[in-house]
């Protein structure tokens, strides 16, 4: 499998987290305004994620794993089992993810401790442990074969759409609409009107939502059950 992504300095962000820059795309993986911050509010707040009682999270771009590290934080607090399915392009070294979450929420897991011991070992990248099932492939979102009416929440962490736009486009977003199972939430950090227009089209009811520090708007989408 591909992986070693060109990855730049560390970043720590003012809530004490720490991301990265993407030298391929030229942004932080993830907000410099709060890396945990982001994650918790925009993703696993963002699509309800902290109060199902069973949560199947699909995430699109895995990058340094923060969002994961913030879902396994938060049904670890609630004893809540999570089923989570991530697809990652350019997997970054497993270097990188241990710095960054050195010492972070959810670092202290085992099932954080497994896919460090596992990252770049093979393809897809699953990790059972109690309560916790996980999932990476190392691919192109594009050309994957995605579940269909899985997910409860599903996290479109994707770059920017000026830096990354083949996963923002109309084809994918009807087929992650279709991921959703009947009630599932779409989140992510953009609130450009041509994202909400594009998951509109999708047959999702996208809303736009506070953001977190740093950004004044965010969107999440449901497809209605």
């Amino acid at each position: 499998m591909k992986q070693g992504s060109p990855v730049g300095e560390l970043i720590v962000t003012p809530d004490g987290s720490r991301t990265a820059q993407s030298l391929r795309f030229g942004e932080a993986y993830g907000s410099r305004h709060g890396a945990a911050a982001q994650a918790r509010h925009v993703f696993v707040e963002g699509t309800g994620t902290d109060q199902h009682p069973a949560p199947r999270v699909l995430e699109v771009g895995f990058g340094l794993g923060v969002n994961f590290r913030a879902t396994l934080a938060e049904v670890a607090r609630r004893g809540t089992a999570l089923e989570y399915l991530a697809y990652e392009f350019d997997p970054a070294p497993a270097g990188v993810l241990r710095a960054v979450g050195a010492g972070g929420e959810g670092a202290n897991h085992p099932a954080w401790a497994a896919l460090l011991a596992g990252w770049g070992q093979a393809s897809p990248l699953v990790v059972e442990v109690p309560g916790v099932t996980l999932t990476v492939h190392f691919g192109d979102v594009l050309e994957a074969e995605l579940p269909q009416s899985w997910a409860t929440a599903l996290y479109l962490d994707g770059f920017s759409p000026a830096r990354n736009p083949e996963v923002w486009t109309p084809a994918l977003a009807g087929r992650l609409a279709q991921a959703l199972a009947p009630g599932g939430v779409l989140a992510t950090y953009s609130a450009a009107g041509h994202v909400r227009r594009t998951l509109a089209g999708a047959g999702l009811r996208p809303e736009r939502r506070p953001g977190p520090p740093g950004k004044r708007e965010c969107l999440w989408a449901v497809r209605e059950a």
